[in-house]
């Protein structure tokens, strides 16, 4: 059974502005009743005048309320209902008395004075003709938003969609919607192809329109750069274009090369295969090559000065230096473009203390960078020297990021008009680095200074698009130097014995007679939950003398039984369970609770954030959180609609709710986002999965991710296959080529 109702918004309880789910109270017109009313609505807000059609419901706990099955918004007929409206707040400008002031002056012909005749609201006390005018545009915008919302709402679009759609279009989003709503894939960030493609479908576009093969190109390539590619292959694209789109092969031709003529994209040869990037991709793998090529200036270095140096370092640093590891700081001094590599154990971090003290006694600047806040932690404790993040490193100030994700132009301070004033630069984890992170590093690297690239080749590529390490090895353009040999000390921990052994593909014992390498069977994914659960709260804290936040479990997968979004919910459950001390934020399908480890997923470059000291004085300041920094959220302010989360680096930022979606529970995370850390313990559930993830690559970047040990929870077929499966998803990326190319 239904009832029709009519009456003001008085007071919105509660509003989920993903999906537009309200909680609101309705003042009737007729009896002037106040009743709760439950619906989904793109636009709504205290004030407004709705016709609505509800059924009848009874809440366990709330009592009777009233279920909105649709909503016409109306406006109100009268002088009261009119100034309910305006002193409601809706319209900009207007409060309580000066919404009273205005009906007392013009009573039921007040909407039509604000929007036909404004001049005359400056006949009143307090408001001035600019003021009037503000109103008058204000009242207008109000209700073509309105308008506008409860028309996008037709097409299913959720209320947050429904403001930037409004922002980015105004009044023309009818004609955007009718005619091309692909271009909205284009224009505004968080509006893919999948979402127009809906929209355009409820608008009777014909599947074989060029706006929708036009983009569907477009959301292709912009698929492989998130899935680690700068280009695809022509036949590639083509073949999965008309997969998404369902149209044949040649309907492809013709939106390509008006994509082509539009510079939106671009084609490159490579022998007798045709290349295609989206255009941002191609012109950063040109400047990347050119600008790596012209650093690479030679050095004339005496070789009695470094061997002076190598018996005077010897004996500073206590140690005895490999024959390579020397070969290594001569590259360094001799080159002005020089990659250090190796394994675990080999003695990385023993090679950059050298360098770092042979330029030094030369009387040089030196900077210390990597990717992520806990490598550069890691940096700085090993060498002594301050490290930095690279986005620190090149001052990002404002940034943000292009719609197909790149780092938009000028959105750091050090570029190349103003480079960064040092002599050398040192990157450690530099297989994390992609493409756009090393464009912008370039630009700001001035001719003659020194760059120096440490990483391990052998570990996973880059989350973001490129796999420049790998390529700038490939290319043997630079003096590259490989660390082979696993010292002593490091050869004691099977740790980096067995992580040696899986990138050669060699069996590891699992016997569990080591103090840094366990294995535990178990068949089923509940037993391995339970095991994982009694390891992490129970058994490793002790063991390695760490918390339980910091023991992180790696899984190679997002979804399954043993996915990360499910070991999140059963860890969450056990390790920082419901409390009504605890105050909790529900974000879709993820409850958020004061205590939980959670982790960002994309780069912000506006979030603020301040360390402070044990005092509570802030002793610094700056703005960006990046795609795998940790953190621990400590207050849930729902007045504020913020979470205080501490992040690595103890950087304190104040995040609004409007950002969760970028957020996510960490007490499990994948392989590919643990890149660049360092855990004192790692737990491995593993038990079967696809082929493609479950391979020697990601279990040997796993496995290098524990500092103190490593427990294996799951099949020992599994770790077995993984070992003697090469198989890795192939990245294209030209930066090796057009190095190779270039003179």
């Amino acid at each position: 059974m239904t009832v029709e109702l009519e009456g003001c918004v008085d007071n919105i309880i509660f509003r989920n502005e993903e999906n537009g789910y309200t909680v609101f109270e309705l003042a009737t017109k007729k009896s002037e009743e106040v009743l709760t009313c439950v619906g989904s609505f793109s636009y709504i807000s205290e004030g407004e005048y709705f016709k609505l059609e509800c059924g009848e419901t009874r809440h366990n706990v709330y009592g009777k309320q009233y279920k909105v099955l649709s909503a016409t918004a109306i406006e109100p007929e009268d002088a009261a209902s009119m100034e309910r409206y305006l002193g409601s707040g809706a319209v900009k400008g207007i409060g309580k008395a000066l919404a009273a002031r205005i009906v007392k002056e013009f009573g039921d012909d007040t909407f039509r004075v604000i929007e036909e005749e404004p001049e005359r609201l400056a006949d009143i006390k307090g408001i001035s003709e600019r003021m009037a005018r503000s109103i008058s545009e204000n009242f207008y915008d109000k209700r073509e938003m309105r308008n506008a919302m409860m028309f996008l709402q037709k097409y299913g679009i959720s209320s947050a969609l429904s403001v930037k759609i409004y922002k980015q279009y105004g009044s023309g989003l009818y004609q955007v919607l009718r005619t091309n709503p692909y271009r909205m894939a284009e224009e505004i960030k968080g509006v893919g192809f999948k979402t127009a493609d809906e929209i355009a479908q409820r608008g009777g576009i014909r599947i074989d329109s060029e706006y929708r093969t036009r983009a569907g190109i477009l959301y292709v390539l912009s698929e492989a750069v998130g899935q680690g590619h700068t280009y695809l292959p022509l036949e590639i694209l083509t073949d999965t274009a008309v997969k998404t789109l369902q149209v044949p092969a040649e309907d492809i031709e013709a939106p390509l090369e008006k994509l082509k003529i539009e510079k939106k994209i671009v084609f490159r040869e490579s022998g007798e295969k045709k290349c295609c990037y989206l255009a941002p991709y191609y012109y950063m793998e040109l400047s990347v090559a050119r600008m790596l090529l012209d650093l690479d200036v030679k050095y004339t270095v005496p070789k009695k000065k470094t061997d002076d140096f190598f018996e005077k370092i010897e004996e500073e640093l206590s140690v005895e230096l490999d024959p390579i590891q020397k070969d290594a700081v001569r590259a360094a001094a001799e080159n002005g473009v020089m990659v250090l590599t190796g394994g675990p154990g080999t003695g990385k971090t023993t090679t950059i203390k050298a360098i770092i003290r042979f330029f030094e006694a030369e009387g040089m600047d030196i900077l210390l960078a990597a990717p992520t806040g806990r490598a550069a932690k890691r940096m700085n404790e090993t060498t002594g020297r301050e490290a930095s993040t690279i986005h620190r490193m090149l001052q990002m100030k404002g940034m943000s990021e292009d719609e197909d994700g790149s780092v938009v132009k000028g959105g750091f301070e050090k570029n190349e008009t103003n480079p960064l004033e040092t002599d050398i630069v040192i990157i450690d984890e530099m297989s994390m680095v992609d493409i756009s992170l090393m464009n912008a590093l370039l630009k700001a690297t001035a001719q003659g200074t020194r760059l120096i690239m440490v990483g391990d080749a052998n570990q996973l590529p880059p989350v973001g698009p490129g796999n420049v390490l790998r390529d700038i090895i490939a290319s043997s353009k630079f003096t590259t130097v490989c660390l082979t040999k696993i010292f002593r000390q490091a050869a004691m921990s099977d740790i980096v014995v067995n992580a040696h052994k899986i990138n050669r593909g060699e069996e590891i014992t699992l016997d569990n007679k080591s103090k840094d390498f366990f294995f535990m069977k178990r068949d089923t994914p509940n037993d391995i939950s339970g095991v994982v659960v009694a390891l992490v709260r129970d058994k490793l804290p002790s063991y390695v003398k760490a918390t339980s936040m910091d023991i992180q479990i790696l899984t190679p997968m997002r979804k399954g039984e043993l996915g990360v979004e499910r070991l999140n919910k059963v860890l969450q459950n056990f390790l920082n369970p419901a409390d009504p001390k605890k105050r909790e934020k529900t974000y879709g399908d993820v409850i958020f609770r004061e205590g939980d480890k959670v982790m960002q997923v994309k780069n912000n470059y506006q979030l603020e954030w301040e360390t402070r000291n044990s005092r509570g004085f802030v002793k610094a300041s700056g703005s960006g959180i990046f795609n795998g920094d940790c953190g621990i959220i400590k207050k849930i302010n729902t007045f504020s609609d913020e979470i205080e989360i501490v992040f690595d680096e103890d950087k304190t930022v104040m995040y609004p709710f409007s950002l969760l979606e970028d957020l996510e529970l960490a007490y499990s995370v994948t392989v590919h986002k643990s890149q660049g850390s360092e855990y004192p313990a790692v737990i491995l559930p593993l038990l079967n999965g696809p082929r493609q993830l479950f391979n020697r690559n990601l279990l040997y970047t796993a496995v290098t991710r524990a500092k103190k040990c490593v427990v294996i929870v799951g099949s020992k077929n599994a770790v077995t296959d993984m070992i003697n499966n090469e198989m890795e998803q192939k990245r294209y990326s030209g930066l090796a080529e057009n190095l190779v190319k270039m003179l």
